[in-house]
């Protein structure tokens, strides 16, 4: 029993480590059936990008064409993602101390790190298809023509939201 939980808590820690990995590569790196080309679904850094990049339409809202009522239809599903984006976050690095806590002493107990774990993984799930809802409902309020708009302006609007990376020079 005793091998089984420790096969199943390395297998977590080693899934674990591979997907912080994953988060950084591009989509395109990713592999087959990772929603590729889907960059406005990404999830990294837990829906930042989905909040981003609803900011970046609501700024492109003239060459999207949205009209007026549209915005005033997105503007609320925006700021109540934005909330509950930090709500998230603040929950994630509360359960994430616990669970360092839990783990602190030498022989800490594996039943409650894994309950913790869990608990941290349905809160990233809960978290994404929250995100989901919300683009969704973004997505009704588009008509098809800004909505391919907005698609072919995707990979634009995706580096424009990610900062520039500081490139280090060898000596």
């Amino acid at each position: 029993m005793l091998k089984i939980l420790i096969t199943g808590w390395l297998t977590v820690v080693i899934a674990s480590s591979a997907f912080a990995q994953m988060k950084d590569m591009p989509m395109e790196h990713r592999g087959p059936g990772h929603m590729a080309g889907c960059d406005m679904c990404v999830m990294d850094k837990h829906g930042e990008e989905m909040g981003g990049m609803m900011d970046k339409c609501l700024q492109m809202a003239d060459k999207l064409g949205l009209s007026e009522e549209q915005i005033n239809k997105i503007k609320p599903i925006h700021k109540a993602m934005k909330k509950e984006q930090i709500r998230f976050r603040a929950d994630l690095q509360l359960a994430e101390l616990d669970l360092k806590d839990i783990m602190e002493v030498k022989d800490f107990d594996l039943d409650k790190a894994s309950a913790q774990v869990k608990k941290i993984g349905d809160m990233k799930t809960t978290q994404h298809l929250e995100m989901l809802k919300s683009m969704k409902e973004v997505h009704a309020i588009l008509t098809d023509e800004q909505f391919k708009k907005m698609q072919k302006m995707m990979p634009m609007m995706m580096q424009e939201h990610k900062a520039p990376k500081k490139m280090i020079k060898k000596k």
